[in-house]
């Protein structure tokens, strides 16, 4: 890391909107952004299913810097703890089970804040969303060897209905290798057409959703597991159902997820959108230090 990194490393990272070490290198013509282009098939796959997943965006180099800080800020006593959104050691219900989960390392580390600015998920989110991109929030989600839990089945927007119009993109970036084994990534194809669905519950019950399905709903519930090597990602529509199942294997399952949505989605709530960060008051757009503009197109995506 640079030494405007490492001096950063004792600062609330939300503060700078632009990359702030040598993590990634970002484009600086149109023709250095071009290779970064999703292909018309892949924005038609995510539009008709609700997914795209097996982009590669993170090199070896790049997941072991990410895992290092990982390993320093889970660390409950870590200087800038009091950073995080939401710190949950361990999230799962069941006791024998362990899901680490928090919110808000782009505040702490120089890897996970630099890492919203990755050329290729910026391109790829603002073609998925159609428009200019603006960060929402990020999220760890950890299952240990042997003993992970699950993500219970959910739809990212039910808890995000705070936020409106519904224009958001979720961004699972693998830390390690995610297979079926070890509770990789699941996703329902076509449920993102579904409305919105109550919430049952994040952890727990992995099945929990199937209590606010209809019969037509519960016909199409066909999981597809996406299975990823470590720095691949994979996106999806905040209406996807998605879940991920207990991780029993000698081997860790780590990610990082990036949510975002399109610049002008505005605040729908007079509560703190995110704990710690000031009121947005209810119909204003959403903007400032915790919400920064990614990327703008220089011409508009089709």
């Amino acid at each position: 890391m640079n030494d405007m990194s490492n001096r950063k490393r004792h600062e609330d990272l939300s503060t700078s909107h632009q990359p702030i070490s040598d993590f990634l290198t970002l484009p600086t013509t149109p023709a250095e952004w071009e290779p970064y282009r999703l292909r018309t098939e892949q924005i038609e796959f995510f539009h008709e299913y609700g997914y795209l997943s097996g982009l590669p965006l993170l090199g070896d180099q790049q997941v072991e810097v990410l895992r290092q800080e990982l390993a320093e800020i889970v660390d409950p006593v870590h200087p800038l703890h009091h950073l995080f959104y939401e710190f949950h050691s361990n999230e799962a219900t069941d006791p024998t089970k362990v899901l680490f989960h928090a919110l808000g390392a782009w505040r702490i580390t120089p890897g996970f804040h630099d890492l919203l600015w990755h050329p290729q998920f910026v391109m790829a989110a603002s073609q998925l969303l159609g428009g200019a991109v603006r960060f929402w929030h990020d999220q760890l989600f950890c299952k240990p060897a042997h003993h992970g839990g699950v993500v219970a089945w959910h739809q990212d927007y039910s808890y995000w209905t705070r936020t409106q119009p519904l224009a958001h993109l979720t961004c699972w970036i693998g830390l390690d290798d995610a297979s079926q084994e070890n509770g990789c990534l699941q996703y329902i194809p076509g449920s993102h057409r579904w409305p919105d669905l109550p919430i049952t519950g994040l952890t727990g019950d992995m099945d929990a959703i199937q209590t606010v399905l209809n019969d037509e709903q519960k016909a199409a519930f066909q999981p597809v597991a996406i299975e990823l090597k470590q720095g691949q990602c994979s996106f999806h529509h905040p209406r996807m159902i998605h879940g991920s199942d207990a991780n029993l294997t000698s081997r860790q399952r780590r990610a990082t997820v990036i949510n975002v949505f399109r610049d002008g989605v505005r605040s729908a709530s007079n509560e703190p959108l995110l704990n710690g960060v000031p009121i947005v008051p209810s119909g204003t757009k959403m903007s400032g230090q915790f919400f920064p503009l990614l990327f703008d197109p220089v011409e508009p995506i089709t």
